[in-house]
Order: structure tokens, then C-alpha cells, then sequence
């Protein structure tokens, strides 16, 4: 019986891997081995920063909510437990819009909050 070779998957695998490292400096892109490190530690970053660009993001929406209530003399804290407790059911992200694009609307949002905080 001929002797089975995994030369077809083989070259496959490599391709894949030599395809994902285009843009790579110097060997990064052209030696198998360290191309392989460079994407799977590409992989394994674009894999945490997925989850870390969602936490930034909600950092910064806070801080601009923050900055808008505290225009109105509210805190951050009492501005969303009093927008939980009027039953305002906007989140962060649609907050710290109004609170940039409309102002006025804002401060509707910060009169509400006052209203029915402690």
C-alpha cells in the first residue's frame, strides 16, 4: 500500500496561516513558524480587546453622563437611580448622546431625575 502523505493539509494549514500574517514586518510575514506565533498572539489580542473596546466604551459614555448631570447639580448616581425610579428606560449609550447632542433634552432628563431621586 502507497505511503499516505498530509502534504495537500499541510500546505493548506501554512497558506491559511501565511495569508492571515500579510502585513506582518519581515519574517512575521514570510517564515511559517514565527508567523504563526505573530497570528495566533494577533488572534488571542483581537479575542480580549473585543470584550475591552465594550468596557471602554461604557467608560466613556459614564463620564460624559457624569459631566452632563453634574451641569444640573446631580451626581451620576442619583441621575440614573432617578431615571430608574421615574421608569426612564434609556441606556448609557443613548444618555451620553443627549447629554453632547441635545442638551435641552438633557436637561429634561436631568429634571425628571431630580424629581424622583431621594
Amino acid at each position: 500500500m502507497a505511503r499516505a502523505t498530509s502534504s495537500v493539509a499541510r500546505n493548506k494549514r501554512k497558506k491559511k496561516i501565511l495569508k492571515e500574517a500579510r502585513g506582518q514586518f519581515g519574517a512575521r510575514s514570510k517564515l511559517y513558524r514565527t508567523a504563526k506565533n505573530a497570528v495566533e498572539r494577533g488572534w488571542a489580542y483581537s479575542y480580549r480587546d473585543r470584550r475591552v473596546r465594550k468596557r471602554d466604551f461604557r467608560r466613556l459614555w459614564i463620564a460624559r453622563i457624569n459631566a452632563g448631570a453634574r451641569q444640573h447639580d446631580l451626581s451620576y448616581s442619583r441621575f440614573i437611580s432617578g431615571l430608574r425610579v421615574a421608569g426612564v428606560e434609556l441606556n448609557r449609550k443613548v444618555l451620553a448622546d443627549l447629554a453632547i447632542r441635545e442638551p435641552e433634552a438633557f436637561a429634561e432628563l436631568a429634571r425628571i431625575a431630580r424629581e424622583h431621586g431621594n
